[in-house]
């Protein structure tokens, strides 16, 4: 785990312990839509092969930076769904 990410998981918690269940519910059934696929996946092609221009790197970055904070949310939200599940 790099260090960023376990920065964000720790600014991320407070987040989780307020977080209401069916929000939780919603939130691990996210995924990017076809159309923000469409337009990443050239991005991600060429960040493979290492031929991003400036613009794209930029680009492709606040995405994958997006997603690591949605999946942080996601394991959070898991452990809020499972805690509830114990509890019932």
């Amino acid at each position: 785990m790099s260090t960023t990410t376990s920065f964000l998981e720790r600014m991320l918690q407070p987040v989780a312990d307020a977080m209401p269940v069916e929000f939780a519910r919603k939130l691990v059934s996210l995924r990017a839509d076809d159309e923000l696929m469409a337009q990443i996946e050239p991005l991600r092609e060429k960040a493979s092969r290492g031929s991003l221009s400036a613009d794209e790197e930029s680009e492709y970055k606040e995405f994958v930076d997006a997603v690591d904070v949605i999946s942080i949310l996601q394991a959070k939200a898991r452990k809020v769904i499972a805690a509830h599940v114990s509890e019932a």
